[in-house]
């Protein structure tokens, strides 16, 4: 297919989602012709503003449901990587019916121009990575060593709408997360340079178990050809044979630490000189010298949610790592810092098992406050692990994300920092992990005014 022939094309969008995920691939299909209609099991009210952002559009809104008959004359249906399309009634009625699924990402990579992509994927740091390698590459194009840089995808940022402006020599930078990967594996496609940061047990409440859960992560290499790149730690040898055991034919390129950028990076944490590491790798794959990546790298400040600094006051420094939503980010987060350490973690459980997690909060961690749906869980681990632990961390449950906060600040003392790393979802109490963590930064703004 090709764009032209999207227009008078009958299309169900399924999925748009309070925080606007289906309203770019919406807008997209609308605005070439396509005749769209959105579905969604939140109720309009729920989604007030993300209709209301495509209110300038022909668009049919079925909300609060998924009504079978919107297939009846559907010629494509595109579903969000949030829809376990498994267990999807109403995507097995549109598969019986022979009707073509795809998504957003399907579709971008199905007309994307670009030659070059640069997909990352992982379990942690593969947003950080991908803005890290779009940060190199978008400085080498900036001195004219490289083309036109784009970044998007998991990152929050759709390229759908520039597809017209790229151009073949261009370069791509992709995050991909698990649930993407899984439905490119209808277009048997994966891009030129893959990198994966890591793999540890995430998303088993959505895949069933680790190993589909790698499956999915391994359709990054897996259509690769012999002149692409996949670029692994050179310490995870068991990523790299599993690499090896899909049978791409690509070239395993390792990565690790670096003398070049190390002493110069803003972001704290060994993980994120790993994240360093993959993308000088990938950039030097791509002849950007070493002078650009170190200059990069070192104006490189993190993105938000994700070990961001909030503020310093009174000595304690107060980080947002929202965006960790399994054990071993939080684990991460807990040793990016050499000095006494106040961490939050609660929220909704997604099948992840918490044994090393709050063994190691009872042993590093300064004080441990817990909330959310699975905070008494939590708080009985971490406190049935500190009887052996070698210092005695002091244990909290909270009653609510506002206590909680608030009890991390009282807790905290000069030299300290305090860290929201929940290693679970924001789904008990909030609509996705950006709001729980701009809560956060509001309530300590607050309690340090």
């Amino acid at each position: 297919m090709k764009i032209e022939e999207i227009t008078d094309r009958r299309v169900v969008v399924m999925g748009l989602g309070r925080f606007g995920g289906g309203i770019a691939v919406a807008r997209w299909l609308a605005e070439r012709g396509a005749r769209i209609t959105v579905t969604d099991l939140a109720s309009r009210e729920d989604l007030c503003d993300s209709v209301a952002q495509l209110s300038d559009l022909p668009i049919a809104f079925h909300l609060g449901g998924h009504d079978t008959s919107d297939l009846d004359h559907c010629d494509l249906l595109v579903v969000s990587p949030a829809v376990p399309k498994d267990r999807s009634d109403f995507v097995a009625r549109a598969v019986a019916r022979g009707i073509p699924i795809t998504s957003e990402m399907n579709l971008f990579v199905e007309f994307c121009p670009a030659r070059r992509v640069v997909g990352v994927t992982g379990s942690a740091g593969k947003s950080t990575t991908t803005a890290m390698v779009g940060a190199i590459l978008t400085a080498a194009a900036d001195k004219g060593d490289l083309p036109k840089v784009w970044i998007g995808g998991n990152i929050g940022q759709s390229l759908l709408n520039h597809l017209e402006d790229m151009k073949s020599e261009d370069i791509v930078v992709l995050e991909l997360s698990s649930f993407q990967l899984e439905d490119l594996a209808a277009l048997k496609w994966s891009p030129s340079h893959a990198v994966i940061t890591n793999i540890k047990p995430n998303h088993l409440d959505r895949h069933g178990n680790l190993a589909a859960y790698v499956d999915a992560k391994m359709n990054i290499v897996r259509y690769q050809s012999s002149d692409d790149m996949v670029f692994v730690h050179q310490n995870d040898t068991d990523l790299a044979r599993k690499v090896e055991r899909v049978g791409a034919s690509s070239q395993i390129i390792p990565y690790g630490w670096d003398p070049l950028f190390t002493g110069v990076l803003r972001v704290p944490g060994r993980h994120n000189v790993d994240n360093a590491a993959a993308a000088a790798a990938v950039a030097r794959s791509l002849s950007v010298a070493d002078e650009i990546i170190k200059k990069a790298l070192a104006s490189f400040t993190g993105l938000p949610h994700r070990l961001e600094f909030v503020v310093e006051h009174n000595g304690v420094r107060y980080y947002n790592d929202s965006k960790s939503t399994t054990p071993d980010s939080t684990v991460i987060a807990l040793e990016a810092f050499d000095c006494p350490v106040v961490v939050m973690i609660g929220g909704r459980d997604k099948g992840m098992p918490f044994d090393d997690l709050t063994e190691k909060l009872a042993d590093r961690a300064k004080a441990i406050i817990c909330y959310g749906q699975t905070g008494r869980r939590l708080f009985d681990m971490v406190s049935k692990h500190s009887d052996g632990a070698s210092q005695t961390a002091r244990v909290e449950l909270a009653d609510g994300f506002e206590q909680a906060v608030t009890r991390a600040h009282a807790l905290a003392e000069p030299g300290n920092v305090v860290v929201l790393s929940p290693a679970c979802t924001s789904y008990d109490m909030f609509s996705n992990y950006e709001q729980r963590g701009d809560a956060f930064r509001q309530i300590v703004c607050e309690l340090v005014r």
